[in-house]
């Protein structure tokens, strides 16, 4: 087996997000599904970002805000994703390197402009994602660098980049490379629109073993077996999945294997000011805690802290040290 050199490696779009706070009634003039993910061309990017009010710029990208939490949390955390050689592009590579996060993947010098993600953020937290996927959309086979997957004790890979078709290969060939090292990929759903455009595929995926873990949240679950009923949704997804993880929000999340479900709290959270990137924080600290040998109680409860602390802020990234906080709580890392 190769030399292990990274606890978890990401495999995503690299995107800027661009944050607005905004009502309920911006989103219905602008068309938006409350608490969605909208993949937009250009034009209607700039007709948002018209509309929007004063924005906040910031690095994001889900499994890129995954691979930043796993860094803050102390872990060795390396992504993969596409930019293009433009002002966004180079703001990305800076942030996720200077969060501790080993980035390699080469710009693109033509072609479309980097990702953004146009969020509104409304009052009670929820988030509203527009996005523009540009350069992400370039993501190639040729950018897997395999020795860095074998190098990752697990390869962390996001839904989202089941929309682009030489993605999907990327995701494919870093899989099997993960595997023929003897490493672990897992699964994040990404968006229930994103499950409800690629449904079959996904079972594809987790029943046929190319994953062996499953992120998945409320919305995404019901969406994958299309059925309203969350019981009927979980034991489907324990006949299919090695190991899933589903996040409840303020419920907190269930652990799903084929012999029993544990259901672990949320960590209290004074007051959500944005949502955006729980889920992805949720997956860093329950990968990170897998990654150290933890059992998966206590990577579920590292999961919960580090969402807890996101959401308490505007933007999808930690701002005070994620390994502090978890040793404060009793986690020796």
């Amino acid at each position: 087996m190769p030399t292990l050199r990274y606890d978890v490696l990401g495999i995503g779009n690299a995107i800027v997000d661009v944050l607005a706070r905004a009502d309920d009634d911006f989103l219905t003039r602008q068309g938006m599904t409350k608490g969605g993910m909208a993949l937009i061309d250009q034009p209607r990017a700039e007709a948002i970002y018209d509309a929007m009010g004063p924005a906040v710029e910031v690095s994001g990208g889900s499994a890129a805000n995954t691979i930043v939490g796993v860094a803050s949390l102390g872990g060795r955390g390396a992504f993969i994703g596409k930019v293009k050689d433009d002002e966004f592009g180079r703001t990305f590579a800076h942030d996720i390197r200077a969060a501790g996060v080993a980035f390699d993947t080469p710009p693109a010098s033509d072609g479309p402009a980097t990702a953004r993600c146009y969020i509104m953020v409304t009052p009670d937290g929820e988030r509203t994602m527009n996005t523009y996927l540009g350069a992400a959309q370039d993501l190639h086979p040729r950018d897997i660098d395999p020795d860095a997957i074998a190098a990752a004790q697990i390869t962390y890979l996001e839904g989202y980049l089941w929309d682009p078709p030489h993605a999907k290969e990327a995701f494919l060939k870093a899989a099997k490379i993960a595997h023929d090292a003897g490493r672990s990929v897992a699964l994040t759903l990404s968006d229930a629109f994103c499950v409800d455009r690629y449904r079959g595929e996904f079972h594809d995926l987790i029943r046929s073993k190319t994953v062996d873990l499953v992120f998945a949240n409320e919305r995404e679950l019901h969406s994958l077996y299309q059925t309203a009923d969350f019981d009927t949704a979980v034991n489907a997804m324990r006949s299919d999945a090695q190991l899933a993880v589903i996040t409840r929000s303020e419920k907190g999340c269930l652990v799903v294997t084929r012999e029993q479900t544990d259901a672990v709290r949320a960590a209290p959270v004074e007051r959500v000011v944005d949502a955006t990137g729980a889920g992805d924080l949720f997956a860093a600290g329950f990968l990170v805690g897998l990654a150290r040998g933890a059992d998966y109680r206590n990577c579920a409860r590292l999961g919960a802290l580090a969402a807890a602390e996101v959401i308490q802020h505007m933007g999808a990234r930690p701002e005070t040290s994620l390994k502090a906080l978890a040793e404060a709580d009793g986690f020796a890392l």
